[in-house]
C-alpha cells in the first residue's frame, strides 16, 4: 500500500480552496471543486487511490451524494467495478432501502435501491466522500451497506475534519482511511 508524502499531502490541500464563512459566519468551508478543476491534482489523486485499493479486491464503491459520486465513479473506472449511489431520500427511481441519521435540528436519511448489490453475495464495499465532519450521514451510509448482503470494508474519505471526531465514529463499524486531515 502507498503512503502518500507530506509533500503530497500539501500538493493536494494546496489545490482545495478555503471559504470563510460560507455556509455561515465562524465555518471554513473545504471547496474540492478548485481542485477538480486542476487536471494534474485530480489525477494525482485518483492514481492515489487506484494503487491504495488495487490489491482490496473490491466488489463496489458506493459513493455518498453528491461529491462521492465524482471520487467513486472515477476510481471505479480505474478499477473496473461498478459504481453505486448512495442519495438523500426520494432521488433514486427505484425501491429502496433507508437509513436515517441525526441532525444538529432534526432526522435525515440516506437510500441506496434494494438490489444494488443483489448480484455479488457478500460483496465488499467501499464507501468514498469528499469529506468526514461528525460522520452521520457516513455512519448511516456504512450501516445502509451493511443492511444488504453487502459488507462495508473500508470509508474512505478525502478530507477528515479532525476536530469533529466523525472519524471516531465510523471506526466504530468500518476501517477508515483519510488522505488529508485538517
Amino acid at each position: 500500500m502507498v503512503k502518500l508524502t507530506q509533500e503530497d499531502k500539501e500538493y493536494l490541500l494546496s489545490t482545495i480552496r478555503a471559504v470563510k464563512d460560507f455556509p455561515k459566519p465562524g465555518i471554513v468551508f473545504r471547496d474540492i471543486t478548485t481542485l477538480l478543476n486542476n487536471k494534474d491534482a485530480f489525477k494525482f489523486l485518483i492514481d492515489h487511490l487506484e494503487e491504495h485499493y488495487r490489491d482490496y479486491n473490491l466488489d463496489f464503491i458506493a459513493g455518498i451524494e453528491s461529491r462521492g459520486f465524482i471520487f467513486g465513479a472515477a476510481l471505479c473506472a480505474r478499477l473496473n467495478i461498478p459504481f453505486v449511489p448512495i442519495r438523500k431520500p426520494h432521488k433514486l427511481p427505484y425501491m429502496t432501502i433507508s437509513q436515517k441519521y441525526t441532525l444538529e435540528y432534526g432526522v435525515d436519511a440516506v437510500e441506496l435501491h434494494v438490489d444494488a448489490f443483489s448480484h455479488v453475495k457478500n460483496a465488499k464495499v467501499l464507501l468514498i466522500d469528499d469529506l468526514i465532519a461528525t460522520g452521520g450521514t457516513a455512519k448511516a451510509s456504512v450501516e445502509l451497506i451493511n443492511q444488504t448482503n453487502a459488507k462495508c470494508v473500508e470509508a474512505c474519505f478525502l478530507i477528515d475534519l479532525v476536530d469533529l471526531k466523525g472519524k471516531e465514529e465510523i471506526e466504530k463499524l468500518t476501517k477508515v482511511y483519510s488522505i488529508l486531515e485538517v
